[in-house]
């Protein structure tokens, strides 16, 4: 074998060595049980809940039914209030229906709903251009709902129904924005 072959194919062998090795390295990190992890604002629901399965009832202002599944694959943002909503939940309110305009072109596929009593002048405030009014029905949201007066909590929930993410009152709605460009693209 002259020098010549000897430098192809070990020229070879690197380049073998060179797409092998991200996959060697992959498969090492599984095998050792390491998952990456990234960062949400939310909290995830565990165990998982299926609002369509549960058959949660919403009642919308107009006394239809809130339909969990949609007729196009539209993920729901649900905003419920504490007691007595006031200039601090009508602030977060309002800048959970910005962190949705922020999707742009994608905006279409975040339905927005607020679950309970609404707050004072809705119709002066602008809140039904964004929101969709209802009601629990069942009262079965109520572990979501917070108790502290003039603050909001929210769940993510996806196309299918499933809960994915809740929102805590204190929430910070810049990073409930930033989840949103996540799972909205």
């Amino acid at each position: 074998m002259n020098s010549n072959q000897r430098t192809s194919r070990l020229k070879f062998l690197l380049v073998i060595l060179v797409f092998a090795a991200p996959i060697i390295g992959a498969a090492l990190l599984n095998v050792s049980g390491w998952q990456p992890t990234g960062k949400a604002y939310g909290e995830p629901i565990a165990p998982q809940r299926n609002f369509e399965q549960e058959h949660i009832q919403i009642r919308l202002a107009d006394g239809s039914n809130w339909a969990w599944r949609d007729a196009s694959p539209r993920m729901t943002l649900v905003a419920m209030a504490g007691p007595d909503c006031a200039a601090r939940c009508m602030d977060v309110l309002t800048k959970m229906a910005a962190a949705r305009i922020t999707l742009n072109n994608n905006m279409s596929r975040l339905r927005l709903l607020y679950v309970g009593q609404p707050p004072a002048d809705t119709t002066s405030n602008g809140m039904q251009t964004y929101w969709e009014l209802g009601s629990d029905a069942g009262n079965k949201l109520a572990a979501f709902r917070p108790d502290t007066p003039d603050s909001v909590s929210a769940v993510l929930v996806e196309s299918d129904g499933t809960a994915l993410a809740r929102y805590p009152v204190g929430f910070d709605p810049s990073g409930l924005r930033k989840d949103l460009q996540k799972v909205i693209r």
